[in-house]
């Protein structure tokens, strides 16, 4: 009977908010493993005890980033983690996005500044500001050339936080074609869906923000898979990934772009598509068993 860990996150006082664990930690025992769930900073887990630690919804990492990628090296010296640690480590910093630029994968254009860095804001242009290390939208607002003050102030907060900015252009063609997300697991297409716009004008960076707006199934084009399949083919020194999550948007070509490329924790909706529940089952299994 293989012992897998589903790991997530202690997100008290809160319920989690992780709709997917219970069920997928479910699905796992009926088939034979002994599926526990376990939160990541937890010092008294024996990681060295199960034969797979599978991240799924520590969704507090973007606010301990360093702690989280210690503890994934950690673990990855005593048992198999999937996703490997390595790549825990170049995927909690979107500064990857330059790298994937660089591969001649389609990006949203970034451009990157650290504490101490001038702001040099668009004065042209609507644009995004948000951290390199983030999730759920958070520390993410949208920006007139006019609102130039209230971005500045948004950068020093950051800065004094010791994040990197990022500062990318509002990309207009989520408001019509929203935001694809592209799901694989165990190497294979698995599902997609599409979400609206998350950040609304005027919403301040630091408010609490809904992070998947209008969720509803996708079916991908064949243009949306060729972009994503040629961002996973960019990671650099990557063994197998056992799950991965593309996020698209549209440029101002009509084409999609890279958003983000989620490796470490990315929510696999699969209360959206049940159908989904049992290959990724058997892929936790065959990773589970290796």
């Amino acid at each position: 009977m293989p012992r897998i860990a589903l790991v997530t996150y202690d997100p008290r006082p809160e319920p989690s908010k992780d709709a997917d664990l219970p069920v997928l930690a479910a699905a796992l025992r009926e088939a034979g493993a002994d599926a526990q769930t376990v939160f990541w900073d937890d010092g008294d887990v024996d990681w060295a005890g199960y034969d797979l630690v599978l991240i799924r919804s520590t969704w507090d990492y973007s606010w301990r980033a360093a702690e989280f990628v210690a503890w994934a090296e950690r673990c990855a010296k005593v048992t198999r983690l999937a996703n490997p640690a390595e790549v825990v480590r170049w995927n909690t910093d979107k500064r990857y996005l330059g790298e994937l630029a660089e591969a001649g994968v389609p990006v949203v254009p970034t451009r990157y500044l650290a504490p101490g860095d001038p702001a040099g804001l668009p004065d042209d242009q609507e644009y995004v500001v948000k951290p390199t290390s983030g999730a759920g939208a958070r520390y993410a607002a949208r920006y007139t050339p006019g609102q130039h003050d209230s971005a500045v102030r948004q950068l020093e907060r950051m800065h004094a936080e010791g994040l990197t900015a990022m500062v990318q252009p509002y990309m207009r063609g989520i408001d019509a074609a929203g935001e694809r997300a592209l799901q694989f697991f165990g190497g294979r297409l698995l599902h997609a869906s599409r979400k609206r716009a998350v950040l609304a004008p005027g919403t301040a960076f630091d408010a609490a923000k809904v992070a998947h707006p209008g969720l509803e199934p996708w079916t991908p084009t064949e243009a949306e898979h060729a972009v994503a399949e040629r961002a996973l083919a960019a990671v650099p020194d990557a063994p197998e990934l056992l799950y991965a999550r593309v996020d698209l948007v549209d440029g101002e070509d009509g084409q999609p772009r890279v958003m983000e490329l989620e490796l470490v924790e990315p929510n696999l909706f699969l209360f959206l598509h049940p159908g989904s529940l049992r290959p990724v089952v058997e892929a936790v299994l065959a990773a589970a068993g290796r």
